[in-house]
């Protein structure tokens, strides 16, 4: 198919946050270099990182003015050099933490392109690459999660979080989730054991009444701020693990003190771009499993929540204000 020259986009134009975001119709459309396909954006996903990278809080993100969105999924319309594994009209799901998805083309990385499910529409897809191997990742090479075990999941209604639950479920842990008294029943929908609300000033000492006095063997925690405290206050003393990877609710302070008197538990960081980069053997594993519980019913096709382009400062308005269920896509095409 003929590729035009220029595109609709959304441009972030500041670093003061998602209110800044243009529509605009002469966006240059990239050319994929070696290595890289270019899409024809069908849909693509809503995620923290765009705040992050809207608000100049993500490390070494890009400058304004650029255009916005890691999370893009479509069909495949060009390759670059030295490309193999993939074909033209072929429907892929790509990450380009650069940006680029809020946008009618995007360039990704070959190698980290994942064919959308047959059967699936391309905003189904959405997930496949960012929440979904989140949450395998922080539950099970990462939090080592094992049956029997005890896990924490904060913002369960997000798109992480909702997969989160479910992958927990499947592998016999015992789920408590905090999420806002609105969205409990959806929590509990997805097989959550406990629903405790996000907002409450103790979410450590009820996650210790539910367990005993134990705490819990694994927490996922994407909040930040003051709920990292109750995070790692929930947590059994030496042996349990605090993933985090996210700070929603922005920076918390721990010290060495922290650690070595108040909390002797065990802090890991996630970021799954860094885990692509940094241990591929780790992430192919990820996904090898991903796409077992696919194929065992255990995550099916995303629901996303879908938007207009030009509707997407609102939508990351919304999800910002955590007054959003699920996964959040803008649909493009």
């Amino acid at each position: 198919m003929d590729i035009p020259s220029v595109m609709r986009a959304l441009q972030q134009t500041s670093l003061d946050g998602p209110q800044d975001l243009r529509l605009i119709t002469d966006a240059p459309v990239p050319r994929p270099g070696p290595g890289e396909v270019l899409i024809r954006v069908t849909a693509a996903g809503v995620n923290f990182v765009d705040i992050s990278q809207s608000r100049g809080t993500f490390a070494n993100g890009p400058r304004p003015p650029y255009l916005a969105g890691i999370e893009g999924v479509g069909e495949v319309i060009a390759l670059g050099e030295k490309t193999s594994g993939l074909e033209p009209g072929v429907h892929v799901a790509g990450v380009r933490i650069a940006g680029g998805a809020f946008a009618e083309y995007m360039v990704v990385p070959a190698a980290g392109a994942v064919p959308v499910p047959d059967g699936w529409a391309d905003e189904q897809a959405l997930g496949l690459l960012v929440n979904w191997p989140t949450a395998l990742a922080a539950l099970k090479p990462l939090g080592g999660l094992t049956p029997g075990q005890a896990v924490l999941i904060h913002a369960a209604a997000g798109g992480t979080g909702e997969a989160a639950v479910r992958m927990a479920k499947h592998y016999g842990a015992m789920v408590i989730a905090t999420a806002s008294p609105e969205k409990h029943e959806v929590v509990r929908a997805l097989g959550a054991d406990h629903v405790l609300d996000s907002r409450s000033g103790d979410i450590a000492g009820k996650v210790l009444a539910l367990t005993g006095g134990a705490g819990v063997d694994v927490v996922l925690e994407s909040i930040g701020g003051a709920t990292l405290e109750a995070s790692l206050a929930a947590a059994k003393r030496v042996t349990g693990r605090v993933v985090v990877y996210g700070a929603a609710g922005g920076e918390a302070t721990l010290s060495n003190s922290d650690l070595i008197y108040k909390h002797q538990v065990q802090v890991i960081g996630l970021n799954i771009g860094t885990l692509i980069q940094a241990a591929p053997h780790m992430f192919g594993e990820v996904m090898g499993q991903l796409f077992g519980l696919i194929a065992a019913g255990v995550l099916g096709p995303g629901r996303p929540t879908a938007h207009a382009l030009a509707d997407g400062p609102k939508a990351l308005a919304e999800l910002e204000a955590r007054a959003t269920v699920g996964k959040q896509a803008l649909r493009i095409g």
